[in-house]
């Protein structure tokens, strides 16, 4: 990166670092990001939005994907809003350039009897099946996203009172219930397998790998995609769908989404929301399936009761 990048570069991430408390991962995203820019002129300070289009259009024929050129330029307009609020320019070139319209999606979300499936597959896997039962009673049962699992401080657990302290996004503390079921299970790995993975440099966190030391993402993503082949569901699921399917599970069974908002940890209700239309969707197919006037309940008794007399409006 040229001088002028690197200079302004470096400002924006101690910015992103200390105000924001971003992670180390996400800092790294964004500084890639604006390593595609930096070839297109010699100083942020003088880029226009012609050379951004000029980048934009070389990274769409490397296969740029439009939730990839969304995400690019959102980068792109933090960056320039940073050199605008520090007075180092007067506009953003960004504001020059259309964001792609996405196409609305839905999480993939888990029925309860695939958890269920998932659960007991795992507690039957050939290495360390109570470490990965554990992991998935409580990835589901408290909505925990991968780097929150795997990183799980021992002494966050109060397997007494029921619950577990999560440090999430922007190291923001958060309180979760812990379930019955994930409480057992957790209690039967700490006492009988994790002392079997454990060396004595083994770090204080509750999940470990076959070398003590901490379980990472990867290897969380690893197992669960090995546990859902063998159960039937082929390598579609992914550590998120488990936290896609307890905030959908919670909604659907009456929660309030103030509620699910606290215990997901999100910061904006808006991000929360989109469990509502999963949450709609579910509705709408037992709305369907069982209203007498909603179409497929009456073609449901036809196939149930052909003989039976049809009345006046029917014929």
């Amino acid at each position: 990166m040229k001088p002028e990048w690197l200079r302004f570069c470096d400002a924006w991430m101690d910015m992103l670092l200390v105000e924001r408390n971003l992670s180390s991962l996400t800092l790294e995203a964004y500084r890639r990001d604006l390593e595609l820019l930096a070839p297109h002129s010699p100083s942020p300070l003088e880029i226009g939005p012609e050379e951004l289009r000029e980048a934009l259009s070389e990274a769409d024929k490397r296969g740029l994907k439009a939730r990839s050129r969304a995400r690019l330029l959102s980068s792109w307009r933090s960056f320039f809003r940073f050199l605008l609020r520090e007075g180092e320019r007067k506009d953003s070139p960004v504001d020059w350039i259309d964001s792609p319209r996405l196409p609305a999606t839905l999480p993939d979300v888990l029925q309860p009897g695939e958890i269920e499936t998932l659960i007991d597959v795992a507690g039957r896997s050939r290495s360390f099946p109570l470490r990965n039962a554990a992991l998935l009673e409580l990835a589901y049962g408290a909505g925990l996203r991968a780097s929150e699992t795997v990183d799980l401080p021992l002494a966050d657990l109060f397997l007494e009172e029921d619950l577990l302290r999560v440090t999430g996004k922007g190291s923001k503390q958060r309180w979760l219930p812990l379930g019955r079921m994930a409480r057992i299970s957790l209690e039967n790995y700490l006492k009988k397998e994790r002392p079997q993975l454990a060396k004595p440099d083994s770090p204080p966190r509750v999940f470990l790998n076959y070398r003590g030391s901490t379980l990472s993402r990867v290897g969380w993503w690893k197992i669960l995609k090995e546990i859902s082949r063998e159960a039937g569901l082929g390598t579609r699921v992914r550590p998120h769908s488990l936290r896609h399917s307890f905030a959908t599970h919670l909604l659907e069974g009456g929660a309030d989404l103030r509620s699910v908002q606290e215990m997901l940890g999100h910061a904006s209700i808006a991000t929360t929301q989109i469990y509502t239309q999963v949450d709609r969707i579910y509705l709408r197919e037992v709305h369907r399936s069982f209203h007498p006037r909603a179409g497929d309940f009456s073609e449901k008794s036809e196939e149930l009761h052909p003989d039976r007399e049809k009345s006046f409006d029917e014929t």
